[in-house]
């Protein structure tokens, strides 16, 4: 019976594997988030391994808040790059697996095609920057650690763009969204969902875990912009709501966004022999989860 430790389990992903978890019924997962453990300390970390049998970790703890990461940048270091530092040398000494959820971002270059796992990196903002470096510490210190780099994550949980557009698109007449900055959503339900499959084949042997190690690369299907993004959560939740298409000249943040970002697929679909959802199927059924638990509340 493998045992599995998901740290930041209280975000997207984390929620998503808690939901998926009862698909497993005889694995062990300890769900934890930073009251449970704190990745940030190494002591805390090294605990908790030596307390619990771990046989993999699935880190999903990440300080995500964009913007804000460019005027915090000690806490975003501490928890994107000393937390995987920490677990991948914890995950070395009880030689467990350790995945690491990264981000589109660490591609920031002037180009128009898919983005592959040996492309160069360019982070243009502390977010980014972090990210990349909690990437490198991790796979320095544990070689075999899975980094799966990912993109526009959403879901029913959380803060996210689909949730904002949603209400966003009832209270207000008009919207202007970005059209000029392309990728792809990912649905973290279907990320999660992929996590799991791949350790589900390992554990099973019906693939080598040599293939465990490495970078990969983890979205949904096609190709749109923000602002065909928001149109399509519209036209699927039915909401009447005039979209507005801008530059993003038009819209500053703090931190730069990468205009393209979309990412190529092909070597983690075919390790492992896993199949894709199209981005705007999975947002469907988002969608769908979204108002079904509206209804309920209501």
């Amino acid at each position: 019976m493998p045992i599995l430790l998901i740290t930041g389990s209280n975000g997207q992903v984390g929620n998503e594997l808690q939901q998926l978890a009862e698909q497993y019924p005889n694995w062990r997962f300890i769900f934890t988030d930073v009251d449970d453990l704190d990745i940030t300390s190494s002591d805390a970390v090294f605990e908790y391994f030596k307390k619990y049998d771990i046989d993999y970790c699935i880190n999903c703890a990440a300080y995500t808040a964009v913007d804000k990461a460019e005027s915090n940048e000690a806490l975003a270091t501490a928890i994107n790059v000393d937390g995987p530092k920490h677990l991948a040398q914890a995950c070395t000494l009880h030689e467990a697996k350790l995945i690491q959820l990264s981000t589109d971002y660490v591609y920031h270059n002037d180009q128009n095609a898919p983005f592959k796992e040996g492309d160069t990196t360019n982070p243009q903002s502390v977010y980014a920057s972090t990210k990349l470096a909690g990437d490198q510490v991790a796979q320095q210190i544990h070689p075999t650690t899975m980094v799966i780099r990912t993109s526009w994550v959403y879901s029913t949980f959380g803060h996210n763009f689909v949730k904002t557009m949603r209400r966003l698109g009832k209270e207000r007449d008009q919207l202007n969204i970005v059209f000029d900055q392309i990728g792809t959503p990912t649905y973290a339900h279907d990320l999660a969902s992929a996590m799991l499959t791949i350790i589900h084949k390992i554990e099973e042997d019906v693939i080598s875990d040599n293939l465990f190690g490495g970078i990969y690369h983890y979205s949904n299907e096609g190709v749109t912009s923000w602002y065909d993004f928001a149109r399509a959560v519209f036209d699927l939740s039915g909401i009447e709501c005039a979209t507005f298409p801008i530059e993003t000249v038009q819209y500053p943040t703090p931190a730069k966004r990468p205009p393209f970002s979309v990412l190529n697929k092909g070597k983690i679909k075919a390790a492992f022999d896993i199949t894709i959802p199209h981005w705007r199927d999975s947002l469907a059924k988002c969608v769908q989860k979204l108002e079904q638990s509206e209804q309920i509340m209501s």
